[in-house]
């Protein structure tokens, strides 16, 4: 994409954020793009210019805001799990997190709309996991450090198991309404942590 002024900027932002909303409040489905024209007051001829491989390019933009999103609602737990209430506070910051969201997931919404076979789409999903993944082993790693994890554990590893843990939690709470198997995932995953302690 080409270098957009300040004012490109703010109105590319404009739109995208008003997509993210519209699909937000009712679903990638029942989004066209003359509800984000409306939305967002803007031209056919803006949107196009900002975004001129139409929906499917604007769904792709809102799917890497969303996957933003899911890493900044678990600040500033996440940035710090340093000792075991700082790694309680980020579970109780996920749990927040996803029951706030409801069984409507954006970023999932969006990602079905545009296919798993999509390589825009794949690489959105395989930077926000391993991202993710990276900021909890790093979690990990501060513990082992501070003597309060066993050093052989691997902390990529764990990581891995506690993130795919988190994912099959929301999955169960997307069919169900309930975070009741979320909860149970991070609660085991850290108590399992905490008993590696040398």
């Amino acid at each position: 994409m080409p270098t957009l002024t300040r004012k490109g900027a703010a109105t590319r932002q404009r739109i995208l954020e008003g997509a993210a909303l519209h699909i937000r409040e009712h679903g990638v489905a029942a989004t066209t793009l003359d509800d984000v024209l409306a939305r967002t007051a803007t031209s056919k001829s803006q949107l196009f210019h900002y975004f001129p491989g139409g929906r499917e390019e604007l769904l792709l933009a809102v799917a890497r805001l969303e996957a933003d999103r899911v890493l900044e609602d678990q600040r500033p737990q996440l940035g710090d799990l340093t000792s075991w209430p700082a790694w309680l506070r980020w579970r109780d910051r996920v749990v927040e997190r996803y029951r706030s969201q409801g069984r409507l997931c954006p970023l999932n919404s969006v990602m079905s709309q545009l296919g798993d076979s999509t390589p825009a789409a794949q690489a959105v999903v395989t930077e926000l996991l391993r991202s993710w993944q990276a900021e909890i082993a790093a979690g990990v790693r501060h513990m082992q450090g501070a003597g309060e994890i066993d050093p052989g554990l691997d902390p990529d590893h764990a990581a891995a198991a506690l993130l795919a843990g988190i994912q099959g939690g929301v999955l169960i709470q997307m069919s169900t309404g309930r975070t009741t198997h979320l909860e149970a995932a991070l609660d085991m995953g850290i108590a399992h942590l905490r008993a590696t302690r040398p």
